[in-house]
């Protein structure tokens, strides 16, 4: 079909912009039709629209039967009906292809024929299908796989193509010559020219083939000679379509007006006995497609592009009642054809519908059709199941189908030779500790290579392998290579190792051997978790925090007093902040500051660590201070998100960081402007000294506090902008020193290189005299008494002082001039000038430093983020549960890798690869001045009833009664639970060479709805808590299967389900957890990690395990109840309330059985005969009849009066 000449609106449907398939709804397609619409992930609808039963089709009159999306908003290029079977084909301009079976169109198969160019026509063999595109014609099976793939001059524009006989097939375009090509051997046989070029539409009879021109003329060209016979001027604008029937030609055409071409409603009609025309003929419709559909008479159906269809006689009159209307979804159709029974037309619109039309409720496509095979079923269900640890287990009992066909791993000779590669070389570290006895050679593993993995080099010039992409998951257990710099081990990045059991085999104690809980690193965002770290272990800000609770249903102040509670109960097991962090994601500021990171660029290390985690660290502690604005102030003024506030009495965060200032503006007119303000930390400010002048950390940081600039400001005085002098001056110091370090760039880092240098050569001036060699050594006597002047402790190794600038402590004093005198301090200085706390009443504080932050530059993995911190006494005293622990120590945490370490090693900065971000320096004895004791703030009222955020919801769908004052828990009392989840993320994994997956990140799950029932009492098994979650993140799976969560229940507009927030859920599992109920359930571990929560171990009984066997499979709640309680749970989907009442009666199943665990050889016996049953079982449960449903439980009918 010619296109120029249709309307303008089809020119945004160029090929090229729908060159990429795309899932996303194109604007312009009516979002009624994708009702009942299933699509798959490339964009396409899988199930056909269905046909409502109110649709009758009449005996000889075309209606439609059928609709169906072949791709959504993308326009249809070509439509064909299968000439050997009972099939549709249509083409895309995205040069997609798609096959429908049978009237009911049925999708059959769906593949990509261009990956840019549109499908212009489509013939069927009887082996494939013919694809043309402009220059490349492709033969394909009907499953899709390719026959032969035939490219065309890329000069050529192809447009038809007609099958001559059953081998050889013509195709034109828009050049001056015509293709002829032999499928057979699928080479060009013959060229032909063509006077008038631009043959876009090719019909054939038994007397002549007929080529439709651009210009508006159609030839008719001899079957030998291919020489034209004769020639009709048609249109004097441009041919649309024609078609031949006996003899008579019809045609339909645009012709040449005063404003361009305009569509012709005459079609010109031509006898071909007297190749004359006779009468045009006028129809009702600006035709775009014509074709005969012979049936009784020589019947000529007219299509326009708008949908309406006429149809009349070529030698009669047009009938205006003869129309009928094609509803196309997009404004246009595309294109028309018709069966070879004629019982079937099929149109396609410009929105990637196909409208089937037929005169018969039940078409056939072709008058005799053979069968169409089909992709045979899975037949695994019905093969036996094979035990794999039985040894002598037969191989033969595999099916293998037998076949006298060669195999195609049967390479003959000829085409294959041997060509062994070449052994690598034997590591130089193996042949330097290789000991020889006899001829063999003995060396340890030094594990720079996967264990039974030896990587080969294919070429020659290839660089030497990077043996750096074949370490561990984790740091500790790699060797150090002498050839290249490497980060020491404890420092590196950890990951997590999962195996198909998740996390359960994941030794974490190999990396944590403190009693102090780590963080996991998996969850989005996590690379703050050093810096939370570093706020728990402020014993002010924790129990600050851990006191703190509000109504807001994002408070990080909320979030992290829970995550510190979490880290208070832990003993020694990772911890992760998926709270906290979900409800940082939902703060607009975060993200406006960029502190919300892509996976992508978390993975591949793009964002710079060092920037993002100063950034986070002012943006924590200005949301911290108005989180507590808002409770203890609620009018009180809410910064802009910038490092000023109104007073540092408003909140105590405002007390522990906040520092008073005077900000002074100078002009040089000598007007002075001077007014108050407030900061939680400092930047340092580098000196722009070039000549590598000696700096003690004192002058900069006192350099930074003090800032004097020269700047552009306005002066009320002059009424201008001028040049001014802008001074800060300090009018109160903070109790915690809160420096961001901005080493960002190489100037920073060479400034702190040099400095270093500076104060070890003092030191080895002072105590060991001139360095005249690096490699001079010193013995370990000479170096016992070696100390900094400026600030360093006393020191054992000379390695000690290396790299050291940093002081243990400062010590700052207010001047009566408005001045501030800043030093580094020692414990000699002490022992010179007296104890701090006697200077205090002067004006004189002493600053000890407690963390460092440091972002450590590893090109392999990206760089990652630690912290040094100075554990206190009181935190030791919780964790080791004993009186008098007085020590402090220092502990590197990353992640959920915690070590002790030196305290040297926290101010040992080596700018290659531990680049300083962060430090903490608080006033000495700062915990005396603040209460410290930790009132738990969330009280029995969390348990009554609440409202329920869902519009819809009304008491008639209440599945829950809430508890009475008389029904509140005590301690030991019994909560069955169970909680149900939804996929906001898929797991990431990875297929291993020997078939085996790897996960290399796990799913991200968050709970959807939680249910407590009653253990006890007289309403035992009635729930009191049955809460459906609200999210605002996007869901990806709902796991309805699974969960019995279906879309809308968590949306507040359309919901009918008791809908609430996280935090509200969670508030009540707390209290429960402080107040020491017993969690009985199945499978709590994981529900209590993804609801993140810790629960200690005495008050959770899991069912999973307490009808479990050392060293055996866990066995399924359902079965459990089939097999114990002769219920029969979870049929379709899964129910809370249904698991969490069953719990709790194989709970008291456990108890009879075991005589309240008195008898436990009489159990294990029991669960002998559990194990044998599900092995003879296969671990399903059967399904005889009369069956016992939970229905019948009498615990039920207290339910139902609900």
């Amino acid at each position: 079909m010619n296109f120029e000449g249709l309307d303008p609106g089809l020119a945004e449907y160029a090929p090229a912009m729908h060159s990429a398939l795309d899932p996303v709804l194109d604007a312009h397609l009516n979002p009624s039709l994708l009702q009942n619409v299933e699509l798959d992930p490339e964009g396409v609808a899988l199930e056909a629209l269905p046909v409502q039963e109110s649709v009758h089709i009449m005996e000889g009159v075309y209606s439609e039967l059928h609709s169906v999306v072949a791709e959504v908003g993308v326009p249809v290029s070509v439509s064909h009906f299968d000439l050997h079977e009972e099939m549709l084909w249509v083409g895309s301009h995205g040069g997609h292809a798609t096959s429908f079976f049978g009237p009911t169109l049925e999708r059959y198969s769906s593949f990509q024929v261009n990956g840019s160019d549109d499908i212009r026509q489509i013939q069927s063999l009887e082996n494939g299908i013919l694809f043309l595109t402009k220059n490349n014609l492709k033969y394909m099976a009907r499953g899709g796989l390719i026959i032969f793939d035939y490219l065309l001059d890329e000069s050529e524009d192809m447009h038809s193509l007609l099958l001559t006989d059953s081998s050889t097939l013509l195709v034109g375009g828009l050049q001056n010559h015509i293709l002829e090509i032999d499928l057979n051997t699928v080479q060009e046989t013959q060229k032909y020219a063509v006077e008038t070029p631009g043959v876009t539409i090719m019909r054939q009879t038994n007397r002549f083939f007929f080529c439709g021109h651009t210009s508006g003329k159609i030839s008719l060209r001899d079957l030998r000679t291919f020489k034209v016979e004769h020639e009709f001027d048609a249109f004097s604008g441009s041919l649309s379509d024609f078609d031949v029937h006996g003899n008579l030609l019809a045609t339909c055409g645009f012709s040449s007006r005063l404003t361009g071409l305009a569509c012709d409603r005459f079609l010109k009609v031509y006898d071909l006995r007297m190749m004359r025309a006779i009468t045009p003929l006028q129809v009702h419709v600006d035709p775009a497609f014509l074709r005969f559909i012979p049936t009784y008479t020589s019947r000529l159906a007219i299509i326009s592009q708008s949908g309406q269809c006429q149809f009349c006689e070529p030698t009669g009159l047009a009938n205006p009642a003869d129309i009928f209307h094609v509803n196309p979804v997009g404004p246009l159709l595309m294109t028309f054809d018709v069966s070879a029974s004629k019982q079937a037309l099929a149109f396609g619109d410009s929105e990637g519908c196909v409208h089937l039309w037929t005169d018969s409720p039940e078409p056939s496509f072709n008058p005799y059709s053979r069968e169409t095979e089909f992709a045979l079923p899975c037949l695994v269900d019905s093969l036996p199941p094979l035990d794999w640890s039985q040894d002598l287990l037969p191989l033969s009992l595999i099916p293998v189908p037998l076949t006298t066909d060669t195999l195609l791993s049967d390479w003959p000779a000829a085409n294959s030779a041997p060509a062994p590669r070449r052994a690598p070389p034997v590591d130089a570290e193996i042949l330097r500790t290789m000991k020889k006895v006899g001829f063999i050679g003995y060396a340890p593993n030094p594990r720079t290579r996967l264990r039974n993995q030896i990587p080969y080099r294919l070429k020659e010039s290839d660089s030497e392998f990077d043996s750096f992409s074949q370490v561990t998951e984790s740091p500790v257990g790699r060797e150090e290579e002498p050839h290249r710099h490497m980060v020491s081990k404890k420092y590196r990045k950890v990951t997590i190792k999962y195996s198909k059991l998740g996390l359960e085999d994941f030794d974490f104690k190999h990396y944590n051997k403190t009693l102090f809980a780590g963080l996991e690193p998996h969850i989005p965002n996590a690379y703050c978790n050093c810096m939370i770290q570093v706020l728990y272990f402020l014993e002010p800000v924790r129990c600050l925090i851990q006191n703190h609770l509000c109504q807001k249903e994002f408070c990080l102040a909320c979030e992290l007093g829970f995550l510190f509670h979490m880290l208070d109960l832990s003993r020694g097991d990772p911890c992760q902040g998926s709270n906290f962090l979900r409800a940082f994601r939902t703060i607009p500021e975060a993200s406006a500051l960029g502190l919300i990171l892509a996976d992508s660029d978390e993975a591949s290390g793009k964002g710079n660590l060092a920037r993002l985690i100063q950034r986070w660290n002012r943006f924590i502690l200005t949301q911290l201070h108005q989180d507590m604005q808002e409770l203890e102030v609620p009018q009180a003024y809410r910064g802009a998100g910038g490092s000023s506030f109104c007073s540092s009495g408003d909140s105590v965060i405002g007390q522990l960081f906040s520092c008073e200032m005077e900000n002074c503006s100078l002009c040089r007119c000598g007007s002075e402007t001077v007014r108050a303000s407030s900061t939680l930390l400092f930047t340092l400010s580098y000196p722009e000294d070039k000549t590598g002048k000696n700096y003690d950390f004192a002058q900069v940081l006192k350099r930074s506090i003090c800032l004097e600039q020269n700047t552009q400001a306005w002066c009320d005085n002059c009424e201008k902008y001028q040049p001014t002098i802008q001074t800060r001056n300090i009018r109160h110091l903070p109790d915690i020193l809160v420096i961001n370090c901005e080493v960002n760039s190489s100037k920073e880092a060479d400034f702190w290189r040099m400095q270093a240098e500076f104060a070890f050569k003092m030191a080895v001036k002072k105590y060991g005299g001139e360095i005249s060699s690096k490699n001079k050594e010193f013995a370990l006597a000479d170096w016992k008494e070696v100390g900094s002047p400026e600030g360093m402790l006393m020191c054992s190794s000379i390695e000690e002082l290396k790299n050291v600038w940093l002081p243990f402590s400062i010590r700052m004093k207010m001047t009566k001039n408005k001045g501030l005198d800043v030093c580094n301090w020692t414990d000699g200085d002490e022992m010179q000038w007296g104890p701090a706390r006697a200077e205090e009443e002067h004006g004189v504080y002493v600053y000890d430093l407690m963390a460092t932050v440091v972002h450590i530059l590893d090109s392999r993995t990206g760089g990652s983020l630690v912290a040094h911190i100075k554990v206190g006494e009181t935190y030791h005293q919780r964790k080791e549960v004993s009186e008098g622990v007085t020590h402090q120590q220092w502990y590197l945490f990353n992640d959920f890798l915690i070590e002790p370490i030196d305290k040297h090693e926290a101010v040992q900065f080596d700018m290659n690869w531990k680049v300083p971000a962060i430090l903490y320096y608080i006033k000495r004895n700062l915990n005396s001045k603040y209460n410290l004791n930790i009132k738990n703030p969330i009280e029995a009222s969390v348990l009554m009833a609440e409202a329920s955020l869902a519009r819809k919801q009304r008491k008639t769908h209440t599945t829950f009664i809430p508890l009475m004052l008389n029904e509140m828990p005590q301690v030991g009392d019994l909560v069955g639970l169970d909680a149900e989840f939804v996929t906001l993320n898929e797991e990431e994994a990875e297929l291993r060479s020997d078939g085996t997956k790897s996960t290399i990140k796990p799913s991200q799950m968050s709970v959807a709805r939680i249910t407590c029932v009653r253990g006890q009492g007289p309403n035992e098994g009635i729930p009191f808590i049955d809460d459906y979650i609200s999210t605002q993140e996007q869901v990806v799976d709902y796991l309805t299967q699974y969960s019995g969560i279906k879309p809308g229940d968590l949306d507040a507009k359309i919901s009918s389900k008791h809908l609430t927030t996280l935090k509200s859920t969670y508030l009540k599992l707390r209290f429960l957890i402080d107040i020491g109920v017993k969690f009985v359930g199945h499978g709590l571990q994981k529900d209590f990690r993804v609801i993140n929560l810790m629960v200690p171990k005495d008050q959770v009984l899991d069912t999973v395990y307490l009808f479990h066997m050392p060293r055996k499979r866990m066995i399924s709640l359902r079965f459990l109840a089939w097999y114990f309680l002769d219920l029969k749970i979870q049929g379709e989907t899964h129910d809370s309330i249904e698991d969490a009442r069953t719990a709790l009666q194989l709970y008291r199943k456990y108890l009879e059985l075991s005589k309240n665990g008195t008898e436990p050889e009489s159990f294990h016996k029991v669960l002998k005969g559990l194990y044998e049953k599900g092995r003879k079982l296969d671990w399903k449960v059967p399904e005889p009849e009369g069956q016992t449903s939970p229905k019948n439980a009498a615990v039920f009918s207290s339910v139902l009066a609900l």
